[in-house]
């Protein structure tokens, strides 16, 4: 089982770009929702600061036609841009919580003083990590290996896990998050509210997640979240992220 900081260079090292810290690197090519309790992400350019955002680890239009260019583009361009952007507004004066997204959203999580910083910093690192857990004709579960057998153990086959996977994302009220975590060895399926990761609330090590953010397949697929949840588990999901980060 990868450590907490392994996970963190796995993921950061995709999606936001520390220029303070040497555990974040870049990635490969570039390119209305409201963090809760703070103002709505706005599109603009980047903000000066020590944060930037990486590129995303696959072509804007490699996800089409589950998840279109047009959503790619308002998704990752302006909402997950806008984060980062906040987040370094936010950071000056806050440097001690620390050097990357992750450090920063785990010292303030539960904090009512640092909730915008909070949830900029965990949106930020949630989008990373959902950014990465997808990749082009995706979709297969493992049958081999120790993914493969934990999986068996925990949800019987396949199809057992995408309908746990499933429940949890439609069980999510409002916006949110499902993920896919492991505690010593055993899986389970474990869904957050707004900017919470079982990474800071102790739920477990993420391997997989899925954005349930209506502004994550809205001008895709309306109100029908169910649709958009099946055809993520069924086309996109990156299996190689998991098995990284299940180690």
């Amino acid at each position: 089982m990868p450590s907490r900081r392994d996970l963190l260079v796995g993921v950061s090292a995709f999606a936001v770009a520390s220029a303070a810290s040497s555990a974040l690197a870049g990635g490969a090519k570039p390119p209305e929702s409201k963090p809760a309790g703070d103002k709505p992400p706005e599109s603009k350019p980047p903000a000066a600061g020590p944060f930037t955002l990486a590129p995303l680890p696959w072509g804007d239009a490699d996800l089409a036609p589950v998840i279109s260019q047009n959503t790619v583009s308002f998704h990752y361009g302006k909402h997950h841009q806008g984060y980062v952007n906040k987040l370094n507004e936010l950071y000056v004066g806050n440097e001690s919580l620390g050097s990357t997204p992750e450090a920063i959203a785990t010292a303030a999580y539960g904090k009512a003083d640092k909730a915008p910083l909070y949830n900029n910093a965990a949106q930020a690192w949630n989008h990373a990590f959902y950014w990465n857990s997808m990749k082009k004709n995706g979709g297969a579960v493992p049958t081999t290996g120790k993914l493969a057998d934990a999986i068996k153990a925990g949800f019987g086959d396949a199809e057992g896990l995408k309908k746990a996977f499933k429940e949890t994302a439609l069980g999510q009220f409002g916006s949110g998050w499902a993920w896919l975590v492991n505690n010593g060895g055993k899986l389970s399926m474990v869904k957050t509210a707004n900017a919470d990761s079982p990474l800071w609330t102790g739920a477990g090590t993420p391997l997989l997640v899925i954005d349930v953010w209506e502004h994550a397949y809205y001008l895709d697929y309306q109100n029908k979240r169910s649709d958009y949840v099946a055809a993520w588990l069924d086309k996109l999901v990156n299996w190689d992220f998991a098995e990284k980060n299940f180690g």
